[in-house]
């Protein structure tokens, strides 16, 4: 029989060990510790006390819990002397059927993966969804992990070991992350479609009205028709919309009744990418309109999601063009920019269907005095979250940033023959300013500083660089505190260069101004995550959003969940687990029923 949280809460201390026995392989310390921080708001509440006790325990304890693990397809194994749950882990992921050839392979990577890091291999080998990684999913990550520093994968095996308790506290709670599996399923099922040449090489690329984007776009469509949406459409720049309108507006209703919550995030991908990075943040609100119109209920504000066609920029240098035309900000000039292969975007709009008129996109335009506001949840595409094994992160603000193209001319000589004290080195000056740059962001504790490009034209083993080509991306969360840190950059890079005699030439070339989030709408993201029984995390946005550009018109707060693989996003190693998922959709419920409440209460 499932047990429940409240048997755990109520049980002896003895006897709700018993129940939570077999989580932690051989470590019932872990699960005694967490008991002492009875009562539990819920199982994620469980799960975060116990990934808290092992994150702040001692380093030889997390060691002995590590080695505590069975080696994949061991000796163990082969003689039947695993647990039943590691036994029912490997036999899900098909290890005790190897060939002989994948028994081999396995073998010697435990050998090879014991003598660098002196503890065995530990992966959650059911896998993000719950369902089991393929043989060969588990052969490429063991490979992969070999090449990690040794403090970085003891890391990663004990985030590994956190997910496998998770799933075994699934069983023993007979929970199914339903809404998470769903929201799965459909990011799988978008994945099918992606650009010539990367799709023959399993690989994920959806640029801007490629005939990808576009069966991405009607696969959207009818994933929102499915769910129940009023109405759905792709409109004049590929957008795709679904509107679930609200309730009848009764008499004396309050101010906000019958406007709409705008949300969503973009379906293009880089190239190369990743399933989660912007379509996450679509399939999680529909998720909750398929869960509203099931159970045939609408609420006093109408929900508008909208599948962003372009936030990369990939294929036309037109970033956000998807977000920024429901501001208003589409530029003309986009129409006549060409692709790699010559094609112009008006071209490409009328190959897709789309009318390619600027009076067409100017009808796009949102009035924000129909709207609450936009929300957005993303994949942190970071390691934060990850790192500190926390589920969900309420974001504060996105990053302003401004980004720079640089060059440091000194004077190329012989490497041989020009004394130290003689030299005037474009590339050592452009050394001392990258130190610079990370010692000033750490300054703030949360500002971040790129040279991303640092290239000397023409180089040479045996000539001093008298040229240096680079680049500056600097980052903070309000716009103030970046400017402070660009102007002391831009101080210590004419200090440095007049130190050395060298001369420099800078042009700025893309300024984004920090969008914070609205403080009533994080503080219901904070509400929403605490509702879980998980304590909110605050956290910044590095990256850019479409939330960038709707936040010059209207109010909008986001929401992180955790990547795996340390965060890794732009990447086909991004992924997150259906178990977080879920988390992010009930997040997103609460969100609506509560903001339902505020606006029923104004009546």
């Amino acid at each position: 029989m499932p047990i429940t949280i409240e048997q755990i809460n109520a049980a002896a201390p003895a006897q709700a060990a018993q129940l939570l026995d077999g989580l932690y392989e051989h470590s019932p310390w872990i699960a005694q510790e967490a008991l002492a921080q009875r009562p539990f708001r819920s199982p994620s509440h469980l799960k975060q006390v116990m990934a808290d006790i092992v994150r702040n325990a001692p380093a030889d304890r997390q060691l002995a819990l590590i080695r505590a693990h069975p080696e994949l397809a061991g000796k163990a194994m082969v003689a039947q002397s695993l647990t039943s749950e590691s036994t029912n882990e490997q036999s899900k992921a098909g290890l005790t059927n190897c060939s002989p050839e994948e028994f081999a392979r396995i073998q010697q990577l435990n050998a090879d993966y014991n003598a660098k890091f002196g503890f065995p291999f530990i992966l959650a080998v059911r896998g993000p969804r719950g369902t089991g990684l393929s043989r060969q999913q588990i052969i490429d990550t063991f490979a992969r992990r070999l090449d990690n520093h040794p403090e970085f994968e003891r890391a990663e095996a004990l985030r590994n070991i956190h997910r496998i308790v998770e799933i075994r506290l699934n069983d023993k709670f007979g929970v199914e992350p339903t809404l998470g599996n769903l929201v799965w399923d459909w990011q799988e099922k978008l994945a099918q479609h992606s650009d010539p040449g990367y799709a023959e090489r399993g690989q994920l690329t959806v640029t801007y009205l490629t005939d990808a984007h576009r069966a991405a776009a009607k696969q959207l469509a009818e994933d929102m028709r499915e769910c129940g949406f009023d109405e759905v459409e792709i409109d004049a720049v590929g957008n795709v919309v679904g509107k679930y309108h609200p309730a009848p507006s009764p008499t004396g209703g309050g101010r906000g009744w019958g406007r709409y919550l705008l949300t969503g995030s973009h379906y293009d991908t880089v190239r190369n990418g990743g399933k989660y990075d912007g379509r996450l943040g679509i399939f999680t609100p529909m998720a909750c309109v398929r869960e509203l119109a099931r159970a045939g209920r609408r609420l006093p504000f109408g929900i508008e999601v909208v599948g962003f066609a372009e936030e990369e920029g990939q294929r036309y240098k037109a970033t956000f063009l998807g977000s920024g035309a429901l501001i208003g900000h589409f530029n003309p000039a986009w129409l006549e920019q060409k692709d790699a292969q010559g094609v112009t975007m008006r071209e490409a709009m009328r190959h897709a269907g789309l009318p390619a008129s600027v009076e067409a996109i100017a009808q796009l335009r949102r009035d924000p005095a129909r709207y609450l506001g936009f929300v957005e949840v993303h994949i942190e595409q970071g390691p934060v979250l990850n790192e500190l094994d926390i589920p969900l992160g309420v974001v504060t603000s996105i990053n302003g940033g401004v980004r720079y193209l640089c060059e440091v001319t000194g004077m190329a000589s012989h490497a041989g023959t020009t004394p130290m004290h003689s030299r005037r080195d474009a590339a050592v000056a452009v050394a001392e300013l990258a130190l610079f740059v990370e010692q000033r962001a750490k300054r703030d504790g949360d500002s971040v500083g790129t040279i991303g490009i640092l290239e000397v034209p023409n180089g040479s083993t045996n000539v001093i660089p008298g040229r240096c080509i680079f680049t500056l991306d600097l980052r903070a969360p309000n716009d103030p505190q970046r400017d402070a840190m660009v102007s002391d950059v831009l101080a210590k890079l004419k200090e440095i260069c007049d130190r050395r005699g060298v001369r420099y030439a800078g042009e700025e070339t893309m300024r984004a101004a920090a969008a914070p989030s609205a403080p009533a709408w994080q503080a219901r993201w904070e509400r929403a995550v605490q509702a879980l029984g998980i304590a909110p995390y605050r956290m910044t946005s590095g990256a850019g959003h479409d939330a960038m550009k709707l936040h010059e018109v209207m109010p909008q707060a986001m929401l992180f969940v955790r990547g795996q693989n340390s965060g890794i996003s732009h990447n086909p190693l991004e992924s997150t687990t259906s178990d977080d998922m879920q988390l992010l959709v009930e997040a997103f419920r609460h969100l609506l029923h509560e903001l339902a409440a505020e606006l029923e209460s104004e009546r």
